[in-house]
């Protein structure tokens, strides 16, 4: 009996347990039913949230069209009606411009003194002096000074300085035994120095683009700057070792080099040689491909080219910076007598003479001259 109330009691836990499963089944099978009955309703909602977007889209566009058009109507409209006020503003910025402009160069005329008038029509004669030293090196009398000494810088690297009395005893034998030696603090760079009022002005050696000015007599340092854009690439390109070249005319201090951004071409800057400041820069159209050297002579560049492999030095670009010279009229100027190249071309204005140094050798160049145009 025990047994078979064991067996009945097992079976309707069987049942109820079947019934429970069932129930389960049936709860799931209706809430995945409900389920995609939801899925299909948020899918629904969301094809037509995009189909509503796509309207408010397309109405916007239109609006958007509309307002441009709008727009256009209106300066149409306003350029018919104002058209005489608009020339007027246009013509007062074109006299503002041009007044400025005018301004400018009344500026530049009196800070470069109007009166040098002169430019160069053709390069008569050389001789040469000595040759001494290395192939790069500069030679220069002070054009700012009443003596008559001559100095000596020989190669692109140094810091020794060659002080002569005059230019006899520079061109005599034994001229070093007899010259007064002034030993710099820091080397120049290149060839580009230039001796002005009793000051050595140079770039110092191991920097980009700095300027020493120098007491000779003094010994010591009394200045110095850093000329923006310089010293990156050789103000020449026949002449590499000189980045900064330095030029000395009847206006006084001048800086030339070479930039990357005008892509070679050469500019130029006015330096104060008292404060060491810059007054004004240039950039010219004279390309340092093939260029070998350059000077300043009354507000005016000349440029001097050459052939790789050496040979007759020629003037061939011309900029002055007042604009009073038509620079495409005037003809290609040529060295004469001598086969070569030169490291350093320097223009003295108190004897309007070239000191040049070419392959070693000390060179004067006498020049002629005429009245700008």
């Amino acid at each position: 009996m025990q047994d078979a109330a064991l067996m009945n009691y097992i079976d309707r836990r069987f049942l109820s347990l079947e019934k429970r499963l069932e129930k389960c089944n049936q709860d799931i099978l209706d809430y995945v039913e409900e389920f995609r009955d939801f899925s299909k309703m948020v899918l629904s909602r969301l094809a037509g949230l995009n189909s509503y977007k796509a309207e408010v889209k397309s109405e916007v566009e239109n609006l958007l069209t509309r307002i441009e058009r709008a727009q256009r109507d209106i300066d149409y409209l306003g350029s018919v009606t104002d058209s005489s006020t608009c020339i007027e503003v246009h013509e007062d910025l074109v006299k503002q411009q041009l007044f400025e402009e005018a301004e400018e160069k009344k500026k530049l005329k009196l800070m470069l003194n109007a009166s040098c008038d002169h430019m160069l029509a053709g390069i008569k004669s050389l001789k040469i002096f000595k040759k001494t030293g290395d192939k790069h090196g500069s030679w220069m009398k002070d054009p700012g000074k009443k003596h008559t000494k001559v100095y000596l810088l020989n190669g692109s690297v140094n810091n020794v300085i060659l002080e002569f009395a005059n230019i006899m005893t520079f061109m005599e034998s034994n001229h070093t035994l007899k010259a007064r030696k002034v030993t710099l603090p820091f080397a120049w760079q290149g060839t580009g120095h230039i001796i002005y009022q009793g000051f050595l002005f140079y770039h110092r050696y191991g920097s980009l683009n700095e300027i020493i000015k120098f007491n000779i007599q003094k010994r010591n340092i009394t200045d110095q700057m850093l000329l923006p854009g310089a010293g990156r690439i050789p103000a020449y390109q026949l002449s590499p070792p000189t980045k900064i070249d330095l030029a000395i005319d009847e206006q006084g201090l001048w800086a030339i080099h070479a930039e990357p951004e005008t892509e070679g071409n050469i500019v130029i800057t006015k330096i104060n040689h008292v404060t060491m400041a810059v007054e004004h820069t240039w950039d010219t159209s004279c390309n340092s491909k093939d260029a070998e050297a350059a000077f300043m002579a009354c507000n005016t560049l000349y440029v001097v080219y050459n052939f790789p492999s050496g040979g007759t030095s020629r003037i061939q670009c011309v900029y002055d910076v007042l604009g009073t010279v038509n620079t495409y009229e005037i003809p290609v100027l040529h060295f004469p007598k001598r086969q070569g190249s030169h490291s350093t071309i320097h223009y003295n204005p108190k004897e309007k003479q070239l000191f040049a140094w070419g392959d070693g050798s000390q060179i004067i160049y006498k020049l002629d001259t005429k009245q700008k145009v």
